[in-house]
């Protein structure tokens, strides 16, 4: 499995900085060889000790998610949001690990601009040593011609980042699959390059700041669970970061796209996953 840099930052030599990693996956809830896929999530994660972690299409059965599957044994406090109820205490939606207590947890609907999508974000306090630090996961719709609806979501996601975490405190932490290209409006309105209905905000793109190459993370040609969507490879799965701040905290030091390799001929999930490195 593949690191990133050590954790003293490249350009930060003789300086002190503490620095956060952070990683999203989109874990493609239990299609597929869910037990196989499992273990290399898990083998993963474990590789790349991630501080934090944002999962998207987590399954929830009553008592028990995919997340906990995830976290056993690792070490990790757990945090569920619901985005779409089965019924029976059965749902799918977003989860939090965390190497420290999560302190408290919200869930925010998104808007569904009248599709039958049930979209939503999960907010979590995390108590680090660092102070408490604003972390949101979310997962908006998916189906390319839904770009519409997803400017409305990420109108609502600044707005509940803003009212949670206003300019002040750790720079909060946003990540998920946003089912957009970083040349869309979606990402443009998040990462400040346009605005939307008057409204601006902005958000550092990690993979963007510090990665290298296309940073593509569903990819239909290299990746055999994407194959059956027929879809062009792109960039959806995001870390952004509000900052850096006047005291350099939210810097995107490295980052890069992981789970993009096979294990024993088994993908973690349809997605590739991000992971960055924040200073903090």
């Amino acid at each position: 499995m593949v690191r990133l840099p050590a954790r003293a930052p490249h350009g930060y030599e003789g300086e002190t900085m503490s620095t956060l990693r952070v990683l999203t996956l989109n874990i493609w809830n239990r299609l597929g060889p869910w037990d196989e896929r499992l273990a290399v999530i898990r083998e993963g994660i474990r590789d790349m000790s991630p501080d934090l972690v944002g999962l998207q299409e987590v399954i929830e059965i009553p008592g028990f998610t995919q997340a906990d599957a995830i976290a056993e044994g690792l070490g990790y406090h757990t945090a569920y949001g619901i985005a779409n109820p089965y019924g029976e205490g059965v749902s799918l939606g977003n989860a939090v690990l965390s190497r420290w207590p999560i302190e408290s947890r919200q869930v925010f609907q998104l808007p569904s601009g009248g599709t039958d999508e049930n979209r939503s974000m999960l907010f979590c306090e995390i108590a680090s040593p660092h102070g408490k630090i604003p972390f949101f996961v979310t997962h908006l719709n998916w189906k390319l011609h839904q770009g519409v609806v997803r400017e409305e979501q990420v109108q609502e996601v600044a707005a509940r980042v803003m009212a949670c975490a206003p300019i002040e405190g750790l720079p909060p932490i946003l990540v998920g699959d946003f089912n957009a290209r970083p040349d869309s409006a979606e990402i443009r309105f998040l990462t400040g390059l346009q605005s939307l209905h008057g409204k601006s905000v902005y958000c550092a793109d990690c993979f963007e700041q510090a990665g290298e190459g296309p940073g593509v993370t569903f990819d239909g040609i290299r990746n055999k669970f994407a194959e059956q969507y027929h879809e062009h490879p792109r960039r959806i799965d995001y870390v952004f970061v509000r900052g850096p701040d006047t005291l350099v905290r939210g810097k995107p030091l490295a980052a890069r796209v992981v789970f993009d390799e096979p294990k024993d001929g088994v993908f973690a999930s349809d997605h590739f996953g991000v992971i960055a490195e924040i200073s903090i």
